[in-house]
């Protein structure tokens, strides 16, 4: 997950790299303009401001991924739990047909080495199963938080005419003016959006 919040980090910064290159560095006057583009013409003098917010202290103070932290918890638990149950069982039966070996006739000693493989191939496919479940849970309820930052950033910017809000990561950005930083309105904001759909 860390993978895909860097990759489109560093798309946003690039594209905003890119947008403050072409904005500053256009000296062309244009000669017309279409009567379709002179309407929607209110935000092109503006100023061009980039915020950001700490994508760590989001995810340590914002409720709804502390839930989400939670409810993936509670999963791995419960699939570990019946996976430990699973192979607790297969280890029983493999201690109880070495007991027998000595008195189990080879039909009976096949049918046992059937019988243990067909319960690892069932294991095998129990614990793909339970994995695939657990990762597409985790996918959707980061997908989740992420819509609702989006959410929340989309009205708030409402009122704060950024042209870009980011969220910082070590290791990416390597100056930051901490005029811009809106982490502490956005976990206010955040938790605020989530506190009365919680309840």
């Amino acid at each position: 997950m860390k993978n895909v919040l860097l990759f489109w980090n560093v798309l946003l910064t690039v594209i905003a790299g890119y947008l403050l290159f072409t904005h500053f560095s256009s000296t062309k006057e244009p000669v017309s303009v279409n009567k379709t583009h002179s309407e929607n013409t209110s935000g092109i003098n503006k100023s061009f401001r980039i915020a950001y917010f700490e994508m760590d202290s989001i995810e340590s103070n914002f409720a709804m991924v502390k839930d989400v932290k939670s409810e993936l918890s509670k999963k791995e638990d419960a699939m570990n739990l019946e996976l430990n149950s699973m192979d607790k069982t297969y280890r029983n039966k493999v201690n109880g047909y070495q007991q027998q070996a000595q008195t189990l006739t080879q039909t009976q000693s096949e049918m046992a080495t059937q019988d243990l493989m067909k319960m690892q191939e069932d294991m095998k496919s129990r614990k793909q199963m339970l994995d695939q479940d657990y990762n597409d849970f985790a996918m959707r309820r980061m997908k989740d938080v992420k819509s609702k930052i989006e959410e929340f950033l989309k009205e708030y910017n409402k009122n704060t005419d950024y042209s870009y809000i980011v969220s910082y990561e070590q290791g990416l950005f390597y100056y930051k003016d901490t005029i811009y930083n809106i982490t502490s309105d956005v976990i206010r904001g955040l938790n605020e959006l989530y506190k009365p759909k919680k309840n």
